[in-house]
């Protein structure tokens, strides 16, 4: 996600320098402001879960300070393109196109173009924690894929 040489269309290191100033500043803090991008919930009509939040912010605490801060680094400048060209079994790659964490042109859109035989679903409005907020869709959605995949290995 960090903007390079290679990834010119990615953010500036100043971006996950000021994650990791607000987790160290106020580590409680930091897991209550970030479900409202996180779930979307700090858009126009969002219809907010108190208790999603909640369960949010309780995961996070219960975490461990150090690797919460390495998780920064590790997801924001981790180069994962040869990983991905590894993958060789048939893959669904799911994005919301209003990810405010990961936008979809960092990720989803990219991943799908490198990974052979992937399919890419995009959610229009879906966030990055679609599989809370959508989770009735999401997981009808890869059933479906994992029941093609499975009838596809048993004609062939």
């Amino acid at each position: 996600m960090l903007k390079t040489e290679k990834n010119p269309g990615g953010l500036p290191l100043s971006v996950f320098d000021g994650l990791r100033e607000a987790y160290t500043k106020n580590r409680p803090q930091f897991y209550k402001d970030i479900t409202l991008p996180f779930y979307g919930y700090n858009r126009p009509g969002a219809k907010i879960s108190e208790g999603i939040r909640e369960h949010w912010w309780l995961q996070g605490m219960l975490g461990g300070m150090k690797a919460h801060h390495d998780c920064i680094k590790a997801f924001s400048e981790t180069d994962f393109t040869e990983d991905l060209k590894k993958i060789d079994v048939p893959t669904l790659i799911l994005h919301g196109d209003d990810d405010q964490i990961v936008p979809i042109g960092a990720a989803g859109l990219m991943s799908a173009k490198i990974v052979k035989n992937a399919t890419l679903k995009v959610y229009p409005g879906f966030p990055h924690g679609m599989p809370t907020t959508n989770a009735d869709q999401i997981n009808a959605d890869m059933l479906a894929f994992f029941k093609a995949q499975q009838l596809s290995a048993t004609a062939g």
